[in-house]
Order: structure tokens, then sequence, then C-alpha cells
């Protein structure tokens, strides 16, 4: 059987990114977005076709809504009522178990004064 190329077994070539020289066998072709450059890399030099380089190349399919969605109405006010807290934000019986509490937020607006000399 004859063969067009003569075997790379003792071949040498240069790394296209850093110059340095390697058996051609050594070398390996860069690929950017599943396309091959034509160009060689050392085993130094040479990073694979990273996955954010195919973004677009297949169809991203993440529905997100409910179809006829049937929404609970007759327990949505007594949980939207509850509140959860623990240890010191909580009601301080139970330090570490969530349990329902009646947490009241309060605030206060004060006078900002500004005094020059």
């Amino acid at each position: 059987m004859v063969t067009a190329f003569t075997s790379s077994q003792k071949v040498i070539a240069e790394c296209d990114i850093c110059g340095f020289r390697y058996k051609l066998r050594e070398l390996r072709s860069l690929i950017k977005r599943g396309t091959d450059t034509n160009l060689k890399a050392c085993p130094e030099c040479w990073n694979g076709d990273h996955p954010q380089n195919k973004l677009g190349m297949r169809p991203v399919r993440d529905p997100q809504a409910v179809r006829n969605p049937r929404p609970d109405f007759v327990g949505y006010p007594s949980s939207r009522n509850t509140q959860w807290g623990w240890g010191p934000v909580g009601d301080g019986k139970n330090l570490y178990s969530l349990r329902p509490s009646n947490l009241q937020a309060t605030s206060a607006v004060g006078d900002v004064t500004i005094t020059t000399s």
C-alpha cells in the first residue's frame, strides 16, 4: 500500500504559538468554535475549545411558564402572614428551629443638619 505522505515519527515542527521546536506528532490542532484553525500548538500552549465559544450553535429551550396554572387562593393569605425567624431575629424561645413569629418592622427618620464654621 502506497501513501502520499511520509511517517511523522521524527519530523520536527515549530509550535505556531510559542515558536519552540517539537516533534510534529506532539503538536495538536487548535480548534475554535468547532472549526480547525490550521494552527498547531505544543502541549504547553494548547487550549481546548471552550464551551462558551459555542454559544448560539445549539438551540436553548428553557421554558419558565406553566401552561394552564391553578394557583392556590385558599392558602395564599395564610402563607403570606407567616414570618419566619431564628435566633435573635425570631421570638427568642427556640434558637435552632424555624417557627412562625409576629415580627413587626419599625423605622424612624431623623433630621440631618449641617453646620459650617
